[in-house]
């Protein structure tokens, strides 16, 4: 198995000789049900919607569309049902390499999300089909990448941990949105990750302690040679790897619906790093991106193209 050190300099290596870097997501894809609401609904309340959407959604797709609109080579591996074609056709058009994206028996994923009038999101998730993956699918996924290629992960889809260590062993640079934060997460081979990207709530829960000002120093205590980007809202973001901390202010907006909005940052902020823009532009294109997202409504749909935030 190689090292992350060597899996880090076969990646700059292309680079350096302009070959281009392409990234794999093997993730979820979802139909997302969207109700506007006053405010998010109580325990024994029955609450009447002011609004009805279907939006394409799942952490895996809103963040292979968002590589896309970033200007990234990206393939999409994963599985949906016969309910969810219309994912499928949304990727390929999106310009995302959607060949890897399995059509099973079965539910395609989906999700009920409440938006309140502050743009707040509370989301209840069915995994349906991204809970189907197994290392059977291992092969099919993983053809035609190479060393030094990146693998994108987030925390919707079966088995990660093989995937994670499947990855790895080919040799992949592998970033690791840990979203949504389930108890699992502590138990993954977390030493693999080369880029653990989370939020405050997901940092502390990793960490098992409170929210504080310090979690992305904490973070590269425990993971020493992990990149450590840590998302903090309105407040920004904090790239830390090390001794090494770099910080980027959010854009004030009016915000709609903050929902992928998280995704949209991913997205911009590794197709930067794939570039090789330094880590403070990568930042920087990742807040636009994500602010301008929650402007607009829905996942997938709210995702910027990179020429609106030039």
């Amino acid at each position: 198995m190689l090292t992350l050190t060597a899996i880090f300099y076969c990646g700059m290596a292309r680079l350096i000789l302009g070959s281009t870097m392409k990234i794999l997501n093997f993730g979820s894809c979802c139909i997302d049900n969207v109700y506007a609401v006053p405010h998010f609904v109580q325990p024994g309340e029955t609450l009447a919607s002011t609004g009805f959407n279907i939006f394409p959604g799942g952490k895996g797709l809103n963040q292979s569309i968002a590589l896309a609109h970033a200007g990234a080579e990206v393939q999409h591996a994963g599985k949906i049902g016969e309910d969810g074609r219309w994912l499928k056709t949304l990727l390929d058009e999106s310009g995302v390499d959607a060949n890897r994206l399995q059509i099973v028996d079965g539910p395609s994923g989906h999700a009920n999300i409440q938006v309140n009038a502050s743009g707040e999101n509370a989301i209840v998730i069915v995994a349906g089909t991204n809970r189907h993956i197994t290392p059977d699918d291992f092969e099919d996924a993983f053809s035609g990448v190479e060393s030094g290629d990146f693998l994108l992960l987030q925390n919707e889809v079966s088995h990660l941990s093989d995937i994670i260590k499947e990855g790895r062993k080919r040799g992949l640079r592998i970033a690791f949105n840990a979203a949504p934060m389930t108890t699992e997460v502590i138990n993954y081979p977390l030493e693999l990750i080369e880029i653990l990207i989370v939020n405050e709530t997901e940092a502390a829960m990793i960490l098992d302690q409170p929210v504080s000002d310090q979690l992305s120093k904490q973070l590269a205590v425990r993971f020493p040679e992990m990149k450590i980007v840590l998302t903090l809202g309105d407040a920004g973001a904090i790239y830390r790897q090390g001794k090494q901390s770099i910080e980027q202010s959010a854009f004030p907006v009016s915000a709609v619906d903050t929902t992928g909005a998280g995704d949209t940052f991913t997205g911009f902020f590794l197709a930067a790093l794939i570039r090789g823009e330094e880590i403070q532009q990568c930042l920087l294109e990742a807040c636009r991106a994500a602010s301008i997202s929650v402007t607009r409504p829905g996942a997938a749909t709210s995702i910027p193209k990179k020429s609106e935030i030039a």
